[in-house]
């Protein structure tokens, strides 16, 4: 596997890996309320706990997604350049 394939595989593992991750979130949140939208919780330190817990998780897989897009800019950028190499050497002089 090149340096360009690699960019991509890093670029497509972690987006994939943050949008589950807001996805599983999100559905946690949506399991936990009742008939009238209100979250359920045993008590309010299980709340607190779990809320925080949340809010990290949100800004980790949103950390994912950037960095996963980073990744496949970056794949994108050293393609062109390697596409650009590639026409220059077969043109004559």
């Amino acid at each position: 596997m090149n340096a360009v394939t690699s960019q991509l595989v890093l670029g497509i593992i972690p987006l994939v890996i943050g949008i589950v991750l807001i996805y599983w979130i999100n559905r946690r949140r949506f399991n936990r309320s009742n008939e009238m939208g209100l979250e359920g919780f045993r008590s309010f330190e299980s709340k607190v706990f779990t809320r925080s817990l949340e809010r990290i998780g949100k800004w980790i897989a949103y950390a994912l997604i950037v960095i996963g897009i980073l990744f496949i800019w970056s794949y994108t950028q050293m393609k062109k350049d390697k596409e650009k190499q590639q026409v220059e050497v077969q043109k004559p002089r």
